[in-house]
């Protein structure tokens, strides 16, 4: 693991892919005053929204796992759920991406710089974070096609928000930079997923499945302390996620566009939304 700091945070070269992952955790860490806050907020509202469509399903907890044969319920399930996700990983994306630029610049963001409302572009984010939740929505429908949305839709609120892309060019720019290399940055962003998934349903039903066990959670609380303790696992894992596609974004450009270069090259003293920018 490198040394704290900036520099070590995300270094002005292209990563490997556990340098990437790395970077994210490391990224998530200097700012999790301000990233862990906004996501428990998210975190607990997508739980609430899930707990009608849950019932719905006839799906139980602590797991809500597939149960009683209702299998077209429990399909809009998955479909919403993946959705929420989404939506909540790009709005995470907008203060992930406002920490990582300042990090490949050797610097570390204050926190009040990723709450300013002054260059977040929170209208644009908002309605890139729906186009997302549409677009997962309808691949989720589509079984393997979730796979496909995930894999295209990580740099979307960070072109949006560190490359300054007009609202209407930053969905094909997020695709794009997806599809580069081979959909390097897409398998990249499927693999964290893949790799927070795991470690969120692992330690979700550790939990959930230990503590009745202990007789710690009588039965009639079942449901409440399953949406908390979900709600507590994806506040931790929704951040890391939006942190991987912010270094992941940046990462993408030094490999594609030589942005390490043009950083290199740049005059001193441009100020550094303009240094960030796709398009100087």
């Amino acid at each position: 693991m490198p040394d704290a700091g900036p520099t070590a945070v995300l270094p002005r070269r292209p990563l490997t892919v556990g340098e990437l992952l790395d970077s994210a955790v490391l990224l998530l860490r200097d700012h999790a005053s301000v990233l862990l806050p906004f996501a428990a907020l998210l975190a607990a509202g997508e739980q609430l929204l899930l707990a009608p469509l849950r019932t719905l399903a006839g799906s139980v907890p602590p797991i809500w796992w597939y149960a009683d044969g209702r299998v077209s319920a429990y399909w809009l399930l998955l479909a919403v759920g993946a959705a929420t996700e989404g939506v909540v990983i790009a709005l995470l994306g907008s203060p992930a991406a406002r920490a990582a630029g300042p990090a490949l610049l050797g610097r570390t963001a204050r926190a009040g710089e990723l709450l300013r409302p002054a260059g977040a572009r929170w209208g644009a984010t908002l309605l890139l974070a729906l186009v997302a939740g549409a677009v997962m929505f309808v691949a989720a429908l589509c079984g393997p096609g979730w796979f496909v949305g995930f894999a295209l839709l990580g740099a979307l609120t960070p072109v949006l928000v560190t490359d300054r892309t007009p609202l209407l060019r930053a969905l094909p720019r997020a695709v794009a930079l997806a599809a580069r290399g081979g959909l390097r940055a897409g398998l990249v962003r499927l693999l964290g997923y893949l790799g927070w998934w795991i470690l969120r349903v692992g330690l979700a039903s550790g939990i959930l499945l230990t503590l009745p066990g202990l007789g710690l959670v009588p039965a009639e609380w079942a449901v409440p302390v399953a949406l908390v303790v979900w709600a507590a696992v994806n506040t931790v894992a929704y951040p890391a996620l939006a942190c991987l596609d912010a270094v992941l974004h940046l990462e993408t450009r030094m490999r594609s566009e030589g942005l390490d270069i043009l950083l290199a090259r740049s005059p001193a003293g441009m100020p550094e939304r303009v240094l960030l920018a796709a398009d100087r």
